[in-house]
């Protein structure tokens, strides 16, 4: 793992047919996120809805020592063209079903029953921490105000990831 005490190495990864760097708000809120958290911003890369290219990258990302975690944005629907769940679905070593359950509890709060159509989910591919969140840029912004900020944070209380991924 190529961490000090506090600072991640990330991989941001949209996934999505329309977006470019220049219009992919949800991947913008994911690469300000990272560099305001202090961690390091590795790669950022948008892909197409191609259930291979997909499971392609983040396999490589998640078997590189220069990657912690990989943050996905886009392809969690239930649309033909949403496939991110289960591009990662063989890769998974561990699947946190918390995250994606934690996600659409307060998610729910903003956007009421909608919520269910999120397959949002978290997990452990590799020794890399993985996470797919929806492609809305208040979804993202969810997932890490309310979720990822505190849990990729060496100094929270009473536990967090970063902690456990020297023995993950």
């Amino acid at each position: 793992m190529a961490m000090s005490s506090s600072s991640l190495n990330m991989a941001v990864i949209t996934v999505s047919d329309t977006r470019s760097l220049e219009t992919d708000k949800s991947g913008a809120a994911l690469v300000e996120y990272v560099e305001s958290a202090g961690h390091c911003l590795q790669e950022r890369v948008i892909l197409v809805d191609d259930l291979h290219e997909i499971r392609a990258t983040v396999k490589r990302y998640a078997q590189s020592d220069a990657v912690d975690v990989i943050l996905l944005t886009g392809g969690t629907g239930i649309t033909q063209r949403d496939v991110t769940p289960e591009a990662l679905e063989p890769l998974w070593d561990k699947v946190i079903p918390g995250f994606g359950e934690l996600f659409r509890q307060l998610s729910y709060e903003d956007i009421g029953p909608s919520t269910i159509q999120s397959r949002a989910i978290g997990g452990v591919i590799s020794s890399t921490l993985a996470f797919a969140l929806p492609g809305s840029t208040g979804a993202v912004r969810l997932a890490i105000d309310s979720i990822l900020r505190s849990q990729l944070d060496i100094n929270t209380r009473p536990c967090n990831f970063v902690q456990l991924m020297p023995r993950i």
